[in-house]
């Protein structure tokens, strides 16, 4: 039997209980299938639900097949290598006693003589080159991930779950995942936010809150039927409303002409020109009449009322988030950073970066590129003041604000309501639901607690927080923006930043991403030095 997925009737919720998704049907064979939705629809959950790692609050996930795993922001264990992540260390160490002479005669029959071998093709696949003895705690980020995906490759399953691969993937990195997608006979469902990669899949599954629906095609063409879709929905919408205001002007209408009718009646039945049997005959039938109207009247508008909710629910899901910022005022060729031959790092002897020299004047727009592992977090954190130079000056516009991968500027222990108001105490409350609603916390979203919250939602509560207000920091500096972000997520904070007037310092690998928010000029790291 052909290696296969099968969700049937599938419904997942998060620990606490809240409903993720309903009712899901859907079947996976060997392709390239990506699962798009807001943050917080359930993607992940519904990744480790089909690895067998979640149970499902109903429903059934058959497999038919072997499972491949790559997940988020795994925390490895002090002293673990990448021999640890393949799993072949105990392997390994029987290879090299072998080799030393060192190996019993049962040693030598179980042992793989071509492991070495296999290690090394694996992760050249990837486009990396490490020692199985290399420690992860001395990889970047993006280099663990080419290792993870290494060892997943290594292992040969038949679907390959793949939960954002390219996070922190320089563009090598990235194209490494793209090109083992391109050449894998096997199935693999990816989860991911890089427009870039979603063009090469053969299918995209939508999850909303109504449930999932299957577009044959990559991602340009999802699009493509997605404007057709929305387009037709918001044609349905306009409809349904004028529907329900002829619906509400017709009962009004008829309100009005038996109010005259029965005053009409009255004023006979009060000047005697009516016997009275028939008066009150012709009263009880137009009771009887008005009150069969009234029914179907009522009918009608609860049916009309249903198609503007059933379009409007439509329309939130199709319509994208909207961002408007307001002004910064910074004025034209303000420095707003500065520093001067920076040596810095984690150890003296062997700095990160050496003689590093840059200014930044408003409202510059900089992308900060180059390899995994050349130093982009550490000057982020030399700018924020989390790290001391060895030699050189730094000077940054004291209101600044850092968006590092967590998020770190608010308090995970409280709301995005309380962190709102925290960042900015001068707001009143009208101004603080407003700020939150243009990013998307409306109502109860506001009092979710921030350590609740997926990644893709904490990032945007970060930028509700700081940008919502009514004066923005004068300069940004951004660490991977669009990681955790959804698509529509990321395509609303571009047209936000291409709206802001201030000062933008940005690392990214997303190349589509840095040319939405015309950068004007690349700083590029390489080892210990910047071009």
């Amino acid at each position: 039997m052909p290696a296969s997925i099968i969700l049937s009737n599938l419904s997942l919720s998060t620990p606490d209980g809240r409903p993720l998704l309903s009712d899901l049907n859907l079947t996976f064979g060997t392709e390239r299938a990506a699962l798009v939705g807001r943050n917080g629809v359930g993607k992940t959950t519904l990744l480790a639900s089909i690895a067998g790692e979640r149970g499902p609050q109903s429903g059934r996930v058959l497999v038919n097949g072997t499972i491949g795993l790559l997940r988020q922001d795994v925390q490895s264990p002090a002293g673990a290598t990448v021999a640890d992540l393949f799993d072949v260390r105990h392997a390994l160490e029987l290879l090299r006693s072998a080799e030393r002479g060192d190996a019993s005669a049962d040693d030598i029959a179980a042992i793989d003589w071509t492991l070495e071998t296999r290690l090394e093709a694996a992760l050249a696949r990837l486009g990396f080159d490490a020692s199985p003895d290399t420690e992860l705690s001395c990889l970047s980020g993006g280099q663990i991930t080419r290792v993870r995906l290494a060892a997943l490759v290594f292992a040969e399953p038949d679907f390959l779950l793949l939960d954002e691969p390219t996070n922190n993937l320089d563009r090598d990195g990235r194209k490494a995942v793209t090109d083992l997608l391109a050449a894998w006979r096997g199935g693999a469902i990816v989860v991911s936010h890089d427009r870039g990669l979603l063009d090469t899949m053969d299918a995209i599954v939508e999850l909303t809150s109504l449930g999932a629906t299957r577009y044959g095609g990559n991602w340009t063409s999802y699009r493509a039927q997605k404007a057709v879709e929305l387009a037709a929905v918001r044609h349905d919408l306009a409809h349904a409303e004028r529907r329900l205001s002829e619906i509400d002007g017709k009962a009004q209408e008829a309100a009005e002409k038996k109010a005259r009718k029965d005053s009409g009646g009255r004023k006979k039945r009060v000047k005697g020109d009516m016997p009275r049997i028939l008066a009150g005959a012709r009263k009880d039938r137009s009771e009887d009449t008005g009150g069969k109207t009234a029914q179907i009247a009522e009918r009608r508008r609860e049916e009309a009322l249903e198609a503007v909710d059933t379009a409007r629910q439509r329309i939130e899901i199709l319509q994208p988030l909207s961002v408007k910022l307001p002004a910064t005022k910074l004025p034209a060729g303000r420095e707003v950073l500065w520093l001067d031959e920076v040596s810095a790092g984690y150890q003296p002897e062997q700095p990160v970066l050496r003689d590093l020299s840059l200014t930044l004047v408003g409202p510059e727009r900089v992308a900060l590129v180059g390899p995994n592992g050349s130093g982009k977090t550490t000057l982020l954190k030399l700018i924020a003041g989390e790290l001391r130079p060895f030699a050189g000056t730094v000077r940054v516009r004291p209101d600044f604000a850092l968006f590092d991968q967590k998020v770190s500027l608010l308090d995970p222990e409280i709301s995005i309501l309380e962190n709102f108001r925290r960042l900015n105490p001068k707001a009143g409350a009208n101004e603080c639901h407003a700020a939150l609603a243009r990013f998307m916390f409306r109502a109860d979203a506001a009092l979710q607690i921030v350590g609740s919250l997926s990644g893709g939602q904490l990032f945007r509560a970060g930028l509700a927080c700081v940008l919502g207000g009514s004066t923005p920091p004068s300069l940004l500096i951004l660490d991977e923006p669009t990681n955790h972000l959804d698509i529509e997520s990321i395509e609303a904070v571009e047209a936000g930043l291409r709206a802001y007037d201030g000062a933008l310092l940005v690392v990214s690998h997303d190349e589509a991403f840095l040319q939405a928010i015309d950068v004007t000029r690349r700083v590029e790291l390489v080892a210990s030095s910047a071009l």
